[in-house]
């Protein structure tokens, strides 16, 4: 995999397509850039599709210390002038939409335009009392896996997490993929013990000059919609769409539903 040095971290990228039009994908926490693999062959040809593994993921370096929310979206920002590919289209999942909409609110001349899917920011719907429950129930559960990952047990607070959110999807996983999140856990922990982690300025996107999609699923919990429609009211030009059948990471549910979706939100704003 090719490299480039940005902010002090080593990080591992790769190209997909050389087209014309760049899109980069921000994965979420615990697995990398290949869980974009899936929907890769469901964009258009004249796309140049940009994946990478955030800072502490898989094959790009892992720095001690506390990793932060601010240092990703300095890592993305630097990456995109890197390669020179920006103003780029950007789609983010979960953690990585939370990346994507951070750097929007700081370096909008980056970017053509964004797309997030369910953005962890809970303190967005922390105040709607339809998901409090459910947002508390979440927040309990980062907390007690990053202390487990911090004592020592990947693998237990990997299974704690994924089956919190997905009952008993921990004992189908392949065993390559569970091996990945395991080593991936500290950087969820690093994440999760940001005190930025949940948070997110709306006036930094009230006056944001690029267009917008945010997705969810239907599968989902309904905290998702209600931190959407938070995210929504303070943006200027924004989509807001639900993907049928999916949950939080349509990319691997339903790939080729949710390139169509990307892509022609892309076009609309291309012709």
């Amino acid at each position: 995999m090719p490299t480039v040095t940005v902010n002090g971290v080593r990080l591992s990228y790769e190209i997909s397509a050389a087209g014309d039009i760049p899109l980069v994908l921000v994965h979420g926490s615990w697995l990398d850039r290949r869980q974009w693999d899936a929907i890769l062959p469901h964009f258009p040809d004249d796309f140049r599709v940009v994946t990478y593994d955030r800072r502490g993921y898989s094959e790009s370096e892992r720095p001690s210390g506390q990793g932060k929310v601010r240092e990703n979206v300095a890592d993305l920002a630097a990456l995109l002038e890197h390669l020179e590919l920006g103003p780029a289209w950007v789609v983010g999942n979960s953690f990585g939409g939370s990346i994507t909409l951070r750097l929007a609110g700081q370096r909008p001349d980056l970017l053509r335009g964004i797309t997030a899917h369910e953005p962890p920011l809970l303190s967005l719907a922390s105040g709607d009392p339809a998901v409090a429950s459910i947002v508390e129930a979440d927040m309990r559960t980062d907390a007690a896996v990053a202390y487990r990952i911090t004592s020592g047990d990947s693998a237990g607070a990997a299974e704690q997490f994924l089956e919190a959110n997905a009952p008993g999807i921990w004992a189908g996983l392949p065993l390559e993929t569970k091996e990945t999140i395991i080593n991936n856990a500290v950087a969820f922990r690093d994440e999760a013990s940001d005190p930025e982690f949940y948070a997110f300025d709306l006036e930094s996107i009230r006056e944001l000059p690029r267009p917008a999609l945010l997705t969810q699923g239907d599968q989902s919990p309904p905290h998702f919609a209600s931190v959407s429609t938070k995210l929504a009211e303070a943006m200027p030009s924004v989509e807001v769409r639900t993907l049928a059948g999916a949950g939080h990471t349509p990319h691997l549910e339903a790939p080729e539903r949710y390139a169509e979706a990307v892509t022609a939100f892309v076009r609309a704003r291309c012709d």
